[in-house]
Order: structure tokens, then sequence, then C-alpha cells
């Protein structure tokens, strides 16, 4: 026999058997193995193609004409056993799942704010109910506001404790601190006495943990005028705290240093995780740093416009993501920029 002949007797063969192999096919999984085993590029019939050149020239048209017949015949089959099997399998699903048309519609999920964003509305609202207008400065920021005008010197050591993201302008960086909105509050309304607040997202290249970010929000509060004093300063941070958790809570301020105020204190609230305890949060102190307070420097007040000889003033910077922290009981500071919508859906 003729390889021409021996090819057509074959492929009468290869309709017979992927017809045959298709009849028990029952599911869509089924139907997909017997597609790439009967019309694949491995399958028999696609074979046939690739042996034309053996074939006598005589009979090469006569195969080739077969051999597209049983592809074409084979992938006719295929569709209507395809249909056929979809609908079996929707029958299936129909028989299966049950729908009750009477039950109320799901109500689609609504947005809502981010728990540092409650806890700086909060801030802002209480302190705006204490005189305090809100002051917004820009978070890229020339090394003249967030160092030099505010008593930091270039190469002063004190520029270490900031550590700073600069961009490929020269001199120019992302604000490490709110600060620098003092000086812009100051020349913008000297010699008026002012109280203002400062809130804004803050960025330093530092490691991050429990109670660190690399970027996190911050307020800065800055009150100005004539006879201005520490217990000012005090008695607004303590109403501040008391408004947002109760007469019952504690502060502490402990010395501390900034060049821009003197003297300076840090601000410190028992940690409501553990207690005043102590625990990974706190560091195992019981208490938490919330920001830093003192009086506003007299360089920084002449370079704000004031006389310093007339004026005096105190400012201080507070985290809302420490403050929510504490307020919500959050355990881990990462979780404010992690998105994970499990933890924000809770606010």
């Amino acid at each position: 026999m003729s390889e021409g002949n021996e090819i057509l007797t074959e492929l009468d063969g290869i309709q017979a058997r992927g017809l045959e192999a298709l009849a028990t096919v029952q599911d869509e999984a089924a139907l997909q193995a017997w597609k790439t085993a009967h019309l694949g590029r491995s399958a028999a019939v696609m074979q046939v193609f690739s042996r034309l050149g053996q074939v006598e020239k005589e009979l090469r048209g006569q195969v080739g004409q077969r051999a597209n017949q049983v592809k074409q015949v084979l992938e006719a089959a295929l569709a209507e056993k395809d249909s056929l099997v979809r609908a079996a399998a929707l029958e299936r699903r129909l028989a299966a799942e049950k729908l009750d048309v009477t039950l109320p519609g799901r109500k689609p999920d609504y947005g809502r704010l981010h728990p540092s964003t409650l806890a700086l509305d909060e801030i802002c609202r209480n302190l705006g109910e204490m005189g305090f207008q809100i002051y917004r400065s820009p978070e890229v920021e020339s090394e003249e506001y967030n160092f030099e005008l505010l008593n930091i010197p270039a190469h002063h050591p004190a520029r270490d404790m900031w550590d700073t993201f600069h961009t490929t302008q020269p001199g120019v960086i992302l604000r490490t601190h709110t600060s620098p909105g003092q000086i812009r509050a100051m020349r913008e309304n000297a010699p008026k006495p002012i109280r203002m607040i400062l809130p804004g997202m803050v960025y330093r290249y530092e490691q991050t943990d429990a109670s660190h970010e690399s970027q996190f929000n911050q307020v800065e509060l800055i009150a100005v005028g004539p006879g201005i004093t520490f217990g000012d300063l005090k008695g607004t941070i303590e109403d501040l705290a008391h408004r947002m958790f109760g007469p019952d809570v504690h502060i502490r301020l402990r010395p501390s240093y900034f060049p821009f105020t003197e003297p300076s204190a840090e601000i410190d609230m028992e940690c409501f995780i553990c207690g005043g305890k102590g625990c990974a949060v706190c560091k195992g102190g019981g208490w938490l740093e919330i920001g830093g307070c003192g009086m506003i420097h007299p360089v920084v007040l002449q370079n704000g416009g004031y006389d310093p000889t007339q004026f005096s003033g105190f400012a201080a910077g507070l985290g809302p993501e420490r403050i929510a922290m504490l307020k919500y009981h959050i355990e881990d500071i990462r979780l404010f920029w992690g998105n994970d919508v499990r933890f924000l859906e809770q606010f």
C-alpha cells in the first residue's frame, strides 16, 4: 500500500476514535483534555499535515483535503459537545444553588476615613475650639526653612536628629517636621498675635518598627503673643489630652532638647495598650511619646518677624498616628500604611 493510501485509511480511524472518545465526555475538564488530545498541536490529525511531503504527488491533494475534512468534523463535534456540556453544567448549578428573590439587596460598601485622618481631624477640631486656626505649609521644603531659620545652621550636630530625604535639586528636601511652617505662619502674620495648627505629612529616612515609620503625620501648634508662658503651653497640652481621652488621662512633660525651642520637653502619655506596665509599643517604659514642645527660641521668633523682647510663644508637635494608637489600642504603627482592608474596615 502506498504512503498516501495508508494515511487515508489512518484518517478514517482518527475520525472514528475521536468521535467515540468525545461521546464519553461529561464535563468541561474532560472536554478540554479531549481537545488537547485530538485537536492540539501533537494530535494525530495535525501530524498528518506535516507528513504531506512524503505522499505521492498524485495523492497529495486528496490526502490534504481528507485531513481538513477530519479536522473540521472533529471541530464541529467539539462545538456541539461544548454547548451540551455547558447546558448540563448550568442545569446542575440551578438544581444545586438556591436564590431567594425575597431577600433584601446587598448594600454597597462605602468608603470611610483612614484612622490617621480620624485622629488628625479630632485634634484639629479640639484645637479649633480652643481658638487655633489651621495653616497648611508645603511638604517639599528648602533646607533654609527646614533647618537654618529654625536655629539649626549647616553642620550643626542637631541635624543628626533628623534622617533627611534629599531631592535631586540642591537645598530642596522632604520636610522632616512641620516646624518650617512656624516661620511661614509667623512671617505672614507678624506682628499680630497668632494661634495656628500646622497639620501634614513628614518624612524621615529611618528604620521602621512597631512605633516608628519613615512617613507619618504631624500636627504643629504654635501660639505667639505678649506674655505667653510655659504654663500656657502645659495647660494647652493637658486640655487637649482631656478633650480627646477623658479627664483621667495621664500625661507628663519630660525635659528634652530642640534647637528651635528653649526650654524644651517631650510629651508622653501613659500607654493604653499595657496600662503603663510596659510593652513592645512603649518599649517597656509604660509611656508613649506623642510629641515634643517648648517655648519658641528667641532666634526663631526673630526669624519669623517678631521682637523677642516684646513677644513670646510656645510650639508643640504631635503625632496623630501615635495618638490613634492610644485611642484605638493599635499595637503597630506600620498598620496605618499597610493598606490591609481588614484593619482599615474597623474604623
